[in-house]
Order: structure tokens, then sequence, then C-alpha cells
């Protein structure tokens, strides 16, 4: 296991922060861009020390070298990635929410730049029966926006290389939300990832939360797995319970907050199930003083419709940047092409 391989914690972590880098890379790398990377886990190593700690986990197997093109992590280096120190993992989803915040580059105003999307990996021969399952959902209005990003086999969707038999499917993720909101200096807190009661088509209620702060594991991942919504008879009976997330802020911000919306709804961005009041519940969800509560759309809810019918699919939250001049509507009929 890694944990034998260092006695001093905080070199571990150096470690680990490598084998997370090679886990997110679609290609070989070399130390020189292993040790840039490393500066966005606030770690500052030289090329020479990242090629030790590579050496280390060559020998146990961890990596493999490649030559040239530089390391890959094997299957036992993602295993123990998965296992070690849950201390570091913990509250990762909500460091992620803000670094991809700050990464994405769209804007509502033109409808030009890169959006963030959860990656899915659906079965390619069951590829038409998917979208027919999705259409609805995103008929009703649980989505973040009817744009979709759609990659063959052996192609890519953002820095996801899709496996021979599958396709890969990219909805807009909620994380554009802050991003967008980030670029009119509106200050936005991610809190939580759960799950809303749908009545007559109206939200009711949060019947499940897990705080970002707290997880090791992506919210939405969770409850698809574990099969917990109900989005077919949301979309289509208006009774269910659907993937969404939870922010807050500052109530000082809120006629700024309300054009931006409007914004989105121009540029195709939708998803905003409620907004609070300052300082009041939203959905039965309490917030802090001064503070609005926002209701948003899970990105992966259409997905989730795919599980409940039995279709399986690899679903990664949080996964690509895709410029919006290439994806494609629901709607349209050559999504393949």
């Amino acid at each position: 296991m890694f944990r034998r391989l260092y006695a001093d914690q905080s070199v571990e972590r150096k470690g680990l922060a490598i084998l997370r880098i090679l886990a997110d890379a679609t290609e070989p790398l070399g130390a020189r861009n292993i040790a840039a990377e490393l500066t966005n886990y606030g770690i500052d190593l030289t090329e020479r020390a990242v090629r030790y700690h590579l050496r280390l986990m060559d020998e146990r197997g961890l990596t493999v070298c490649l030559g040239e093109p530089g390391r890959m992590i094997t299957d036992k280096g993602r295993e123990e990635l998965q296992n070690a120190l849950v201390s570091d993992k913990l509250g990762f989803v909500q460091s992620r929410i803000e670094t991809l915040a700050y990464r994405s580059s769209f804007d509502v105003e033109t409808g030009k730049g890169e959006l963030l999307v959860n990656a899915s990996l659906l079965p390619r021969d069951r590829f038409k029966e998917c979208i027919e399952i999705m259409r609805p959902v995103f008929r009703a209005g649980y989505c973040m926006s009817e744009l979709v990003a759609i990659a063959d086999q052996g192609g890519k969707l953002g820095d996801l290389r899709v496996p021979e038999g599958y396709v890969g499917f990219g909805t807009v993720c909620t994380v554009t939300l802050n991003g967008v909101l980030l670029r009119y200096r509106v200050p936005v807190e991610s809190k939580f990832g759960g799950l809303v009661e749908i009545s007559e088509s109206h939200a009711v209620r949060f019947t499940e939360l897990i705080s970002y702060a707290g997880t090791t594991l992506d919210p939405a991942e969770i409850f698809i797995t574990g099969k917990m919504t109900q989005v077919r008879s949301a979309a289509t009976e208006g009774h269910g319970k659907i993937l969404a997330s939870f922010r807050e802020v500052p109530a000082v911000v809120l006629p700024d907050l309300l054009r931006v919306f409007e914004h989105f709804k121009r540029s195709g961005i939708r998803g905003i199930l409620a907004v609070g009041r300052p300082g009041q519940q939203l959905l039965d969800v309490p917030v802090g003083p001064d503070r609005i509560g926002l209701a948003v759309v899970g990105g992966l809810t259409p997905v989730a419709a795919l599980a409940e019918a039995g279709i399986p699919t690899e679903n990664k939250a949080m996964k690509s940047l895709v410029n919006a001049a290439e994806m494609k509507s629901i709607w349209s009929d050559d999504l393949l092409n």
C-alpha cells in the first residue's frame, strides 16, 4: 500500500497529488508538466524532486515509465488513490468546484466560451434509446441547458478519451453558474448536493443533502449509483425526486443576481429551481443572516433517468471544459454526426 511508501504524511500527500494528476491526464506526463500541475495543489516541487517520487512509485507498481513521453498511472495506482488519506480527499469536491468555476470562460451575453460539462459514457448500441429516455427530462426543464457535448468511440470529450463501444455524452454542469457569477463579481458558495422533491411539477423541498465540504465523493454520483432519484416520473407525471444543488450568495447582491439570470435565459442556460429571500430558508434548507439561498437543477439529472431505466452508464461530474460552439442541441437529429 502507498502508506508504507512514505513514513512522513506531508511527503505522502505530495505523492498522492502526483498520482491524482496522472489519473486525470489523458496521456503520459513528464516531470516538468507534473511539477507545473502541482502548483494547483499548493505544492512546490522541482523536476528533480518529482522524478524521485516517480521512481519510488514505479518500484511499487503505482506508475509505469513509458520512456520519453513520461509516466502513466497503473490500475494499482488508481486503487491506491481511491483508498488513501481520506483526510486529503475531504473537501476535494468543494475545492474542485472553486477551481473549475474560475477556469470556465462562458460569456452569457455572447453565448461564447467554454462550458464545464459532466461526462457520461453511454453504451453505443443503445445510444438512440438513451436519447429518447432523456429528452422528456430536458423538455421538462430539469437540466442546466439543452446543449450537450457528444463524442463517438475513439474521440475525446474535453480531456476524456471515449473507449470502444461507448459514446461520450456531456451535460452542462451547475458549476457553470458559479463561473458566470464570479465574472459578474457575485460571490457564490456551493453548500450541498441533494435531492429535491417535485410535486405538481414544482420544487417542494430538499429530501437529502450532502455537504460538499464534508464528502470525498460527488453527491450526484452517489445518488445516481444508489438509485435514489425519480427523475422520469418527475418529468412525465410531475411528481418525483431530481438531482439538485444548494448555493448561497450575500443578500446585498440580489439585484445583480436577478440581472445575471436574465442573461442566463437569453443564452440558453436554465436550471434555477428557486431563489430565496434574505435570511429565510429555501426548500426547507436554512440560510445564514443576510444570505440568500439558490436551488439549482443538477447537471446529471437527465442521465439519472438512464440509471432508472436500467441502462448502465459511467458518470463523472465536473469532468471537462468544452467550447459552447462545439456543442449540439439535444433535439438535433444528427447528434452522432
